[in-house]
């Protein structure tokens, strides 16, 4: 299928003529043919089709289509219905009244060629290209960043239920495919066992039988579509039944099969653990005691400067378990291509790391805003002895004094460490010749066999550090710093009015473009309310009750944010 460019990608005029008739005040879809002139263009999308073939349909149109439909909370058949039907979408894709549009079928096919390598964000990255030359966002302004889980699309399982479900799925798979693979094999206890969706609940009875049985016969299964498959490569679901039979079961010495447990089997991290035969990219996390869920992150930018809209400038979708840390690097990348890069960027402490703010400031020339970690040192933690920051780093003499005077014996490293967001570690040793009779001992370490060792960053970061955290103890920062709280409201709309809570689509890609898409919607939805530009939007007007009060003269407050105001 190639690609046919539309030349001009101009409103008809008997379409212009209706739409303005029927809708005099405009609509969000009017807007955006109006004041963006289109989001897109079918040479924006050249590459992503071949020169030869068959010519297809404007990927322009699909994709407001697309951002229209998850606007408006329509599936595919009423976007095709509201494409066929609807003036004000006429309008906003620039066809003709007597256009048919297209089969519902064809936005799911569109959706899975933007699932492909990363046109889902180079999608967003277009977006605000528009909403740059419309004057809308500006680079170098204040944003903030915020995550929230997101539900992948596949029901909660127990382990054992995923191990019965995975072995059904990937009996239907091998139905569906090549049914004479399954002769000689299936009988009525397995018809019995895997003959409809598995509900076991979290106190099956006879469980231990049913642990057993069911590895047997996931063993079995894949052992029989080994021999009888005459070379042909397991689909999917065999592949998910193969990992999840690793991570949930061995065998011992004497070559029974045993099940995994914390204790002897060593089970996977959850980094690695398969949820689902359906969605092998969701996996299982856990903040704090409080929310636990199987699925992805959502990581979500917007602008908050006092005299602009906030606007959508980037959206991550990541493993729920990613750690925000990792994520940071990765947004000033995308927002530095879409010259969208921020003057000062607000994050909470799961952001944060010395690594990422220096790399920031070093690169990007970025200010990131957000509570440092504090020092994780025993005696910090404890409040009491003597922490990291009580003894003296003299960088220049390669040398640490302690608070009772005693001068470090050794300097080793900067070393790497293994985690990517923490600061390499220079470490001080000092001999137990001068700390073993130290009357200060028990306030400084409590190993009877080795004296004291200090770990602390290269000097850049020791005082950027040490900046950092006296910066915070400032109100200046803290009056700066509240405007991110502001970006909760934001994960709220999207998590409860556009659905981004749960997936519509399973695997990581298509959440992420589905998260794209939503961000590109919220957008427009905020944009086009806005008052025309150099017009004041009209106060409320106070309700019978506040005009009494005013008419008796009685005082009242005038906002909910003071009761004197």
């Amino acid at each position: 299928m190639s690609l046919r460019p539309r030349s001009g990608e101009q409103v008809p005029p008997l379409t212009a003529q209706i739409a303005r008739a029927s809708n005099p005040d405009g609509t969000t879809a009017i807007w955006v043919r109006d004041r963006l002139d289109g989001l897109w263009r079918d040479e924006d999308f050249a590459n992503w089709y071949p020169r030869d073939g068959r010519p297809g349909l404007s990927p322009a149109q699909l994709a407001t289509v697309c951002v229209l439909q998850f606007l408006l909370g329509l599936s595919d058949r009423q976007a095709a219905e509201a494409v066929r039907c609807r003036i004000d979408f006429k309008y906003a894709m620039a066809m003709e009244l007597d256009d048919p549009g297209f089969h519902h079928s064809v936005p799911a096919d569109f959706r899975d060629r933007l699932t492909e390598d990363d046109r889902a964000d180079r999608l967003l990255d277009l977006a605000p290209a528009r909403l740059k030359e419309a004057g809308l966002v500006r680079e170098r302004t204040t944003q903030r960043t915020d995550s929230t889980h997101v539900l992948a699309a596949v029901r909660d399982l127990t382990r054992l239920e995923l191990i019965t479900e995975t072995v059904r799925a990937a009996l239907e798979e091998a139905a569906g495919t090549a049914g004479h693979l399954l002769d000689g094999l299936v009988d009525e206890e397995w018809g019995r066992r895997y003959g409809r969706p598995v509900r076991l609940g979290k106190n099956p009875t006879r469980p231990k039988t049913r642990i057993l049985a069911t590895g047997d016969d996931a063993f079995r299964l894949l052992e029989h579509l080994r021999r009888h498959g005459a070379g042909r490569a397991f689909g999917p679901r065999a592949q998910a039944l193969r990992q999840i039979m690793v991570q949930n079961y061995y065998r011992d010495a004497a070559g029974r099969l045993r099940w995994r447990t914390d204790d002897d089997g060593e089970l996977p991290p959850s980094s690695r653990a398969l949820v689902s035969p359906y969605d092998t990219s969701a996996r299982y996390a856990r903040h704090g005691h409080i929310i636990s869920w199987r699925g992805f992150s959502a990581h979500l930018t917007e602008t908050c400067a006092p005299d602009g809209p906030n606007v959508i400038t980037d959206v991550a979708t990541t493993a729920a378990t990613t750690h925000d840390s990792q994520v940071l690097p990765g947004i000033h990348t995308r927002l530095g291509r879409r010259g969208l890069l921020p003057a000062e960027h607000l994050v909470d402490s799961g952001y944060t790391s010395l690594v990422h703010l220096e790399q920031a400031a070093r690169e990007h020339q970025v200010t990131v805003t957000g509570p440092l970690p504090g020092n994780l040192t025993r005696q910090h933690r404890r409040g009491e002895g003597f922490g990291r920051d009580d003894f003296h780093i003299d960088y220049d003499r390669r040398q640490v004094t302690c608070p009772q005077g005693q001068v470090s014996r050794g300097w080793h490293g900067p070393y790497p460490t293994s985690s990517p967001t923490a600061a390499p570690l220079i470490v001080a040793r000092f001999t137990r010749g001068r700390c073993r009779p130290c009357p200060a001992r028990p306030r400084c370490t409590t190993s009877r066999e080795s004296a004291r060792n200090v770990g602390f960053p290269p000097r850049e970061l020791r005082d950027l550090q040490v900046r950092v955290r006296t910066e915070q103890q400032t109100p200046e920062w803290k009056t700066r710093y509240a405007v991110r709280s502001g970006v909760e409201g934001t994960v709220n709309e999207f998590a409860h009015g556009h659905g981004l809570r749960r997936c519509r689509y399973r695997g990581q890609n298509k959440a992420h473009l589905q998260h794209v898409l939503t961000a590109i919607a919220v957008n427009i939805e905020r944009l086009s309310g806005l008052p025309p530009t150099g017009e004041v939007p009209p106060p409320r007007q106070p309700t019978a009750f506040q005009n009494y009060l005013d008419q008796q003269e009685i005082h009242r407050p005038k906002s909910w944010r003071s009761s004197s105001s």
